[in-house]
């Protein structure tokens, strides 16, 4: 085992439908119990629905594009400051960035019940491309808090 950490992103190889790592990463995130196959099986199949949801735009293209929109910029973060806990907002690296924004699509895509898992995740890769949905509104969300809470920025170092 080696003492220090070695990121695993140099490893990481292309999906091999898109040639995309960004869609491979995704699948990875999207994967459950090591059903790698079944998770690609998902994205593929969301893809191809995209596909006929936006007809002008190659549908990797849009996935990408729903990503960027669903990335936040900032975060807040609890910090103890003489007693009382303030939120204070930080900017977020975009390793996190990504992240987040993986996490936030998954778990949005989870949360809706009554459809099959792929058309679940198309409808949620569409309303993001669109600026809407579950995921789009938690990053909003996350802006709000920020900027409300930007008089205690000072507090970040």
């Amino acid at each position: 085992m080696p003492r220090k950490y070695v990121s695993t992103a140099k490893f990481l190889k292309p999906d091999p439908r898109c040639n995309s790592k960004l869609a491979s990463k995704f699948i990875n995130c999207l994967m459950w119990d090591g059903k790698k196959v079944t998770s690609r099986k998902i994205f593929y199949d969301a893809l191809d629905m995209l596909k006929t949801k936006v007809p002008g735009e190659e549908p990797i293209d849009v996935f990408q594009a729903a990503v960027t929109n669903v990335r936040p910029i900032v975060e807040v973060r609890s910090r103890r400051v003489g007693g009382a806990t303030l939120q204070v907002p930080h900017e977020i690296k975009r390793e996190r960035q990504q992240a987040l924004a993986f996490r936030w699509l998954i778990q949005a895509t989870r949360g809706k019940k009554g459809k099959p898992m792929a058309r679940r995740l198309a409808e949620e890769l569409y309303d993001a491309y669109n600026k809407q949905g579950s995921a789009y509104t938690t990053r909003e969300n996350t802006h709000k808090m920020a900027e409300a809470n930007k008089a205690y920025a000072h507090f970040a170092w």
